[in-house]
């Protein structure tokens, strides 16, 4: 059984940062890209980044490019969300994700079949 627990949410002020940590279990960690996603309250569920199987590559949404870092350590299957400059609109519920197939890219969070149960991220202005 797939599991993916993210931690490290909370409220920060305006301009400061978080680290999101998401641990994964009963997969093989290192043949899956891994996503972040956010929702926030009566909106869809958006992309932010995604990291190659490898760690070699991401890909950004542009909301938060120049902002946010997304990492891996595939020795310890986790997935990391260094969130750095942080403003009032980036208030949301981070879940993170791995796709429906191996090796695959993918930035729809229809093509992803694995989730966490979220961590709620507030920033205050």
């Amino acid at each position: 059984q797939v599991q993916l627990v993210e931690s490290g949410g909370g409220l920060v002020q305006a301009g400061g940062s978080l680290r999101l940590s998401c641990a994964a279990s009963g997969l093989t960690f290192n043949d899956y890209a891994m996503g972040w996603f956010r929702q926030a309250p009566g909106k869809e569920r958006d992309f932010v980044p995604v990291v190659t199987w490898s760690g070699t590559s991401a890909y950004y949404a542009d909301s938060v490019k120049g902002r946010f870092t997304i990492s891996r350590d595939n020795p310890k299957n986790t997935v990391y969300l260094q969130m750095n400059s942080l403003k009032p609109e980036d208030t949301a519920v981070y879940f993170c994700a791995a796709p429906k197939d191996t090796h695959t890219l993918v930035t729809g969070f229809r093509q992803y079949g694995y989730w966490g149960q979220g961590t709620q991220v507030n920033v205050s202005s």
